[in-house]
């Protein structure tokens, strides 16, 4: 046998083994992962086995707790999280709606309002996608640690983590101001065709940085699902529109208009509209219409099982039982049956009996001889490409079931429903009777461009919109009319009867040039609106005819985008440079410019007097200290225009390459792959190697530049324990200092990691300035020391220690503000340094020290560096402070806010009652209250614990709270106080506790309530 011919063999044999010999154990090495870690994981599988089992007293109360309050003691921020999205992700049926809405609030609170670091809504968003990946997993326990480790270490907002986590989930930076131009006008949910409920699909929208959403629903709505949609955005701030897509007869074909009623002042208001007789006759008629449709489906479902399963089961040597209609009824779940969930369910059983036959053929494999395993691979690599998506498309089209009425073509037949049978213009002035502050929407998917003006002009200027834009469509290739409707649009906005009129000709011209006879009443329609051009003119002369650009998105194509778009313009620069890396990878530039141009908005300061305010008016570098300024984008209402190189980029993507997961021989496992990944290193251990790394520069460096021993054995530590002091001082001063709450230790205002971040970097710095810079070039280039020049020697250090501190701070992704900030701090600090320089010599010489100057030369780095700590520490910890206090602030406001609702609703209880006279009163309140009145009283108690937790544990909460009361009116101030007497009620708080307000670990927070609330309260007496 040759030399090749035994490598072959041996390669062949080494596979053969690889896929039929035994595999390796999971194992989970010491050094990988946190205790942390393994506790969120068994937190999600638990609330799992929970299941719908959530306690109604405390599901009832939890969105009266603050995220950073007393609710702390009961559970950890991980495990609320996790609770919220479990329960959110779980409930779809139709029961669940209340409790996904309260899960949706919890969440966003959790994540949102408790947000660390210069990205809070950046990192918002990626702790929910993250926590959504963990939820998901929980058949991968390693993947699931990796996750878990993941969301621990991005809690802490650091840029660079949370920048590395949006692009490992393709999510593009948003920019915090959260002023971006995204929008989605044509999303479904689990109502329609959609594979999310309303609740998941606002969520996701958030997610991925949308800001405007229209939902669609096929021929009517149900009241409950716009409840849930609405109440979803407003907890999620989305500004979204309900639209009702219906079909019209129109030339032998059904043409799609979606209504969008509008001008309702909120969204109760759209509700009893909804209720309203003449809207329930029209959303009857509309049920009618989907039943019809879906009965389609449901023929097309028997003709698969009769007609085509057999050809399957032959062509492809599968094991395919015939579907079950039940099944397939659940798993459409409360959705409009359709093509769509048909196909996706066929989809489902072909993979899951492909996977069966795939596990028989690996163990087949291992016995089977050359050619059997030729073929065996031949049918994995076949298989695994085998587009399952458009073989199943190919059963279900109507070519392939001819025998079944297609409800897509109009038919004149008994059955059909009334609603159907309606032209555009008799369907608008149906709903024109309805309401007038609506929008119509033409969905441009199976219309020509002349069509679309014989339409526009038939319904008198009621199609005020456009979906110039279906990214379904786009990605489908179904665009090439779009073109030209984008100039039709373009011509009727401009106003010019020269230009439309130039354009309707061509119009005709090209409808001519076909010569069909159909055509010729076509033509002469096209005609007459070409003699009545102004009166076209007219119906949108006040308003425009405008572009809407939707995805169409489902959520149950790997072919489709997923839902969003959004203005490259209007998104951060990190962002712009991201999308140019992605183009061509799933996510694409689609051919729509929009016109947009950024506004900015001057409102004038509290308390500022006019006079200031005309001065900083007309000087704009001192505007900012009499006005606030909000930026933000406006979009140019007729200025979408179709073109090659468009400005829209999509937020979802797409996988350019499509496979079914089919492999001989099964992918290698994270855990069985070689090395040790930094990334999920255990965290004590990460700072550890940190320090050690630091370490090496400092230590090396002082050794050998160093003959004095302190120096050259003892620099490095106290290098390291300067930086690590000033961090330790920095944290606590900002915490609260001397004045802090006694229930604090001073190592809970430490973040270890950031200390160990700053010693990494401090470490390298000792090698640049006390060697390269004082020594190399100031001393031996230039002769600069400290008994030559020293203001200079300590000014060129101060600046080289800058640019340092900027450059990895740059690095590590800090904002601007950080890195200017710490560069400037240098400067600042080369006075302290002169004047330490001066005191250290003036002592040494009066001690009478030989070469005082000598000496101080060999400091003169870690002099340089105390100096920069020291205007540090005064600088980063009154900012600590500074963020400590406004977000005490924000909290103690929000929850001062939150009483004057409660205040303002048990007046109305009682308008013949002094209020705060009664709830000073228990026995007198319980006397006179309702079960309503009694539930406001509780929730009262609860934003009290909140409050006294605040005071106790939260950092720089007693000056917050005393600048909360300095600006408040006498009665706020009253109330205030009032409504912390209600902690007075022990038994009632305990027994709160002991239902379940806080969950089963409630006996800390119970305890720490009945130690604390009297001393608590004696404090408040000096409010009043």
């Amino acid at each position: 046998m040759s030399k090749t011919g035994s490598v072959i063999n041996k390669s062949r044999i080494e596979e053969i083994e690889k896929i039929c010999g035994p595999k390796p154990s999971s194992r989970h090495s010491r050094i990988l992962f946190d205790r942390g870690d393994y506790r969120l994981i068994r937190i999600v599988n638990d609330a799992f086995s929970r299941g719908q089992d959530f306690e109604y007293t405390r599901r009832q109360y939890s969105g009266y707790f603050h995220p950073n309050g007393i609710k702390e003691m009961a559970e950890t921020k991980r495990l609320r999280i996790a609770y919220a999205m479990v329960h959110l992700l779980t409930s779809l049926e139709i029961g669940g709606m209340d409790d996904r809405l309260v899960a949706l609030r919890s969440l966003r609170d959790e994540v949102l309002d408790t947000a660390e670091g210069p990205m809070p809504k950046n990192t918002a968003r990626i702790l929910m996608q993250i926590m959504k990946e963990v939820v998901r997993t929980r058949d991968n326990y390693r993947q699931q640690l990796e996750l878990a480790h993941d969301f621990r270490i991005t809690v802490s907002g650091k840029p660079r983590v949370v920048r590395k986590q949006l692009k490992r989930y393709h999510l593009l930076e948003m920019p915090e101001e959260w002023n971006q131009v995204s929008f989605d006008d044509h999303v479904h949910d689990a109502n329609t065709k959609g594979r999310k409920s309303s609740t998941h699909l606002i969520m996701d929208a958030w997610i991925k940085g949308i800001r405007r959403l229209r939902v669609v629903h096929y021929n009517y709505i149900e009241p409950r699902f716009a409840t849930e949609l609405l109440e979803a955005a407003r907890i999620m701030d989305i500004d979204v529109r309900i639209g009702i897509e219906f079909s019209s007869r129109f030339r032998n074909k059904y043409i799609n208009l979606i209504w969008v009623p509008r001008g309702f002042p909120d969204s109760q208001a759209f509700l009893c509209f909804l209720e309203e007789p003449a809207v329930v006759r029209l959303m009857n008629e509309g049920r009618k219409v989907s039943a019809y449709q879906q009965a389609y489906v449901m023929e097309l479902f028997r003709a698969f099982n009769h007609r085509h399963l057999s050809d399957l089961r032959s062509e492809y040597d599968v094991d395919l039982k015939p579907m079950d209609e039940t099944e397939f009824l659940a798993f459409v779940g409360i959705g409009q049956k359709s093509t769509l969930h048909l196909g996706k369910f066929i989809h489902q059983k072909i993979l899951h009996a492909l996977q069966k036959k795939a596990e028989q053929l690996r163990t087949t494999y291992c016995t089977a001889g050359t050619d059997e395993r030729d073929r065996i691979e031949k049918w994995f690599e076949e298989m695994n490409r085998l587009d399952l998506e458009a073989l199943v498309a190919g059963y279900l089209r109507p070519s392939s079931n001819p025998d079944i009425p297609n409800p897509s073509e109009p038919v004149d037949d008994p059955g059909v429903p009334e609603l159907l049978k309606l032209s555009p213009a008799e369907l608008l002035d149906r709903l024109a009777a309805l309401q007038s502050g609506y929008r119509i929407t033409l969905n441009l998917s199976n219309v020509e461009v002349e069509e679309v003006l014989e339409l526009i002009y038939d319904c008198d200027g009621r199609i005020s919109r456009l979906e110039l834009f279906n990214l379904k469509d786009w990605a489908a290739g179904i665009t090439d009319h779009i073109q030209a409707i984008s100039q039709l649009q373009e011509a009727i906005n401009e106003q010019s009867p020269i230009a439309l009129k130039r354009l309707i000709l061509e119009i005709i011209q090209k409808v001519a040039a076909r010569d069909l006879p159909e055509k010729k009443e076509q033509i002469e329609k096209l005609t007459a609106i070409l003699h009545d051009i102004i009166n076209l003119q007219i119906m949108y002369k006040s308003r425009p005819l405008k572009a809407r650009l939707g995805s169409d998105s489902t959520g149950r194509s790997r072919r489709s985008h997923g839902m969003g778009l959004a203005v490259i313009d209007t998104l951060p620069r990190r962002a712009r440079k991201q999308i140019r890396k992605d183009i061509g990878t799933g996510r694409d530039i689609i051919p729509i410019y929009l016109h947009v141009r950024k506004r900015h908005t001057f409102m004038a300061r509290d308390n500022v007097r006019k006079a200031f305010l005309d001065i900083a008016e007309t000087l704009p570098f001192i505007r900012w200290m009499g006005y606030t300024q909000k930026e933000d984008w406006e979009v140019l209402g007729n200025a979408a225009r179709m073109t090659q190189k468009g400005n829209v980029i999509t937020l979802g993507g797409t996988e350019k390459v499509i496979t079914n997961d089919l492999y001989l021989e099964p992918p290698v496992s994270r855990d069985e792959k070689k090395g040790i990944p930094w990334t999920y290193v255990n965290s004590h251990l990460k700072n550890l190697l940190k320090v050690i790394i630091g370490f090496i520069p400092a230590f090396t460096t002082f050794v050998l530049t160093k003959d004095w021993w302190l120096l050259a054995y003892f620099g490095a530590f106290i290098w390291f324990g300067i930086t690590g002091i000033r961090n330790v001082l920095q944290s606590v001063l900002g915490g609260g200092g001397f004045r802090r709450s006694p229930l604090l230790r001073w190592n809970a205002f430490v973040n270890w990691d950031r200390t160990a971040d700053s010693l990494l970097y401090t470490g390298f710095s000792v090698p640049l300035l006390d060697y390269l810079v004082k020594t190399v070039i100031l001393d031996r280039m230039f002769d600069i020391t400290t008994a030559t020049q020293p203001v200079l020697l300590f000014s060129v250090m101060a600046l080289a220690n800058g640019i340092y501190l900027s450059s990895h701070n740059a690095f590590r992704g800090l904002p601007k503000s950080a890195i200017f900030g710490n560069f400037f701090r240098t400067i600042l600090s080369i006075p302290i340094a002169v004047l330490l320089n001066y005191s250290a010599g003036s002592i040494m010489t009066a001690y009478g020290v030989e070469a005082a100057t000598s000496v101080l030369q060999k400091w003169a780095a870690i002099i340089s560096k105390t100096a920069s700590d020291i205007m540090a520490g005064i600088i980063e910890g009154t900012a600590d402070r500074y963020a400590n206090v406004r977000m005490r602030f924000r909290e103690y406001r929000k929850k001062l806010s939150d009483l004057m609702d409660i205040y303002a609703q048990i007046e109305l209880l009682f308008p013949e009652t002094n209020t705060l006279e009664l709830l000073g009163h228990p026995q007198k309140f319980r006397e006179k209250a309702n079960a309503e009145a009694q539930d406001m009283e509780k929730i009262i108690c609860i934003h009290a614990l909140d409050a006294l937790y605040f005071w106790m544990y939260q950092p720089r909460a007693r000056s917050a709270i005393n600048q909360l009361m300095n600006s408040i009116s006498e009665e706020e101030r009253h109330i205030w106080v009032t409504s912390q007497s209600t902690l007075l009620r022990q038994k009632e708080i305990s027994q709160m506790f002991i239902n379940g307000v806080l969950g089963p670990d409630f006996a800390r927070a119970l305890s720490f309530y009945l130690s604390r609330y009297p001393e608590y309260l004696e404090e408040m007496k000096r409010f009043v």
